[in-house]
């Protein structure tokens, strides 16, 4: 599907209501946003195909928070169609829940539908006359007669490497909850240890990036706090992520790897060029 090649940034908006689809701040819900006045990182995926049985594959991974987008085992709330849409991380079991087959409604236009390979359900938006309703779902196709809340319109980004620039992280109130930090540094290949368990790790409060930094540049060789980039590994099998924004509202632990910046591994890592 030319619309999803590997390692593309898009954002994808649904043709009914014209909203985005967002990661929500708690790390693990997937609602339709406005575009509004002030750009979001939560509202830009970043594509990741795998091969499945011969088949190409699209996997859909937040830039907020590095997590991918997957359904639910659970049904959705009352006033829903199907299963909740959810942010999750790629590994263990299940891992087809994360998984998207690309459905072209007409050739030449970039808008589709996204049909989950777990279950065969279709990504929906609601709220069509429930407006307040904003859970993004993924339902079946309503005995053939497929919703226009299934379509999505694709919107692509230009790609650049290493650096951050325009991305700037977003200051937010510190929270009393705690969460579990693993970190490892990488090489200037930017090659790490792949086993999390035998990562260093510390407890961290609230959702700081900047003090996230901090916290983790102490503990690096040197106490080098200005002199590294950290990316979020989103599952043992998930793609790096560059860390430019505040972290989730949620207490999920958070594996992240530390690069020099300028090396070869920082200058790898991938951003979307807003």
């Amino acid at each position: 599907m030319d619309l999803f090649p590997d390692g593309a940034f898009v954002r994808l908006q649904n043709r009914v209501q014209q909203k985005y689809l967002y990661a929500d701040d708690d790390g693990e819900g997937v609602s339709v946003r406005p575009y509004g006045h002030v750009f979001s990182l939560n509202a830009v995926w970043r594509v990741h195909r795998v091969l499945v049985a011969g088949n190409n594959i699209v996997l859909l991974q937040g830039v907020a928070y590095g997590r991918y987008l997957a359904i639910s085992p659970g049904m959705a709330p009352p006033g829903y169609r199907g299963r909740r849409a959810v942010q999750r991380d790629y590994a263990g079991d299940n891992v087809g829940a994360l998984m998207w087959n690309p459905l072209r409604i007409v050739d030449g236009e970039r808008y589709v539908r996204l049909r989950n390979e777990f279950n065969r359900n279709l990504l929906r938006a609601n709220g069509r006359y429930r407006t307040w309703h904003t859970a993004v779902t993924a339902d079946i196709d309503d005995y053939g007669r497929l919703s226009t809340m299934m379509q999505w319109t694709v919107h692509r980004f230009q790609v650049y490497l290493g650096g951050r620039r325009g991305l700037f992280g977003r200051r937010m109130p510190e929270a009393d909850e705690r969460r579990t930090i693993r970190h490892v540094r990488a090489n200037n290949e930017g090659d790490f240890d792949q086993d999390s368990n035998n990562w260093p790790t510390f407890n961290f409060f609230g959702r700081s990036v900047f003090n996230l930094r901090i916290q983790v540049g102490m503990r690096q060789p040197g106490g080098e706090v200005w002199a590294i980039t950290m990316a979020v590994r989103p599952g043992s099998q998930g793609r790096l992520t560059p860390l430019v924004t505040d972290l989730p509202n949620s207490v999920d632990n958070m594996d992240i790897v530390v690069f020099d910046t300028g090396s070869q591994g920082a200058q790898n890592l991938v951003y979307p060029a807003i």
